[in-house]
Parts: C-alpha cells; structure tokens; sequence
C-alpha cells in the first residue's frame, strides 16, 4: 500500500489546513503536532528535528512563542509552540 504524499509546499498557508483542539498522531509520525485555538504545539523526539520544524512553521502569520526541553537522556523531547496571528494582528517585536 502506497500513502499519497501531501504537497506542503506552500508554507504560507500552512495553518488553514489544521483544525481546532485536534492532535495530528498516528504511528509512523515523526513529530506530534497538537492545535488549539491559535496556538499549535510539536513536540519532536530527537534534537535535530527542531531546526527543521521551526524553518516550517515560522512564517509572517505564525512564529515560535515557546520552547520547552522536557525530560532526560534517551527519553527527552522539545515541546515547541507556535501561535498563529490574523492578518489584523500584529506580530510581536524581534530583538
């Protein structure tokens, strides 16, 4: 059985296709995501998926708030949360 692959391509919109207070798990995933509100948590499981995670997912409507390592040695995972803004909302300075 072959699993079609989804063109993600267009980062920009990436956020409209994810729906409220779902988590996006199964299996064969790589990472969890889990959305709520405008707000979308993932973890990931090893350290190296981080940098690609955040150079998906910031975009100029959704950008890092949180990041977070949890727990220890072979058992740790780094909780990062993305807050997604309307076109209206302002997003917050950089430093």
């Amino acid at each position: 059985m072959v699993k079609n692959e989804i063109d993600d391509s267009d980062n920009e919109n990436q956020s409209q296709y994810m729906k409220d207070n779902v988590v996006y798990n199964s299996p064969e995933n790589l990472v969890m995501v889990k959305s709520y509100g405008n707000t979308i948590v993932v973890v990931c499981k090893d350290e190296h998926q981080v940098q690609p995670v955040m150079d998906r997912m910031n975009t100029d409507t959704c950008f890092l708030s949180d990041y977070e390592e949890w727990d220890e040695d072979e058992d740790m995972k780094w909780i990062l949360t993305f807050k997604v803004t309307d076109d209206y909302e302002q997003l917050p300075e950089k430093n």
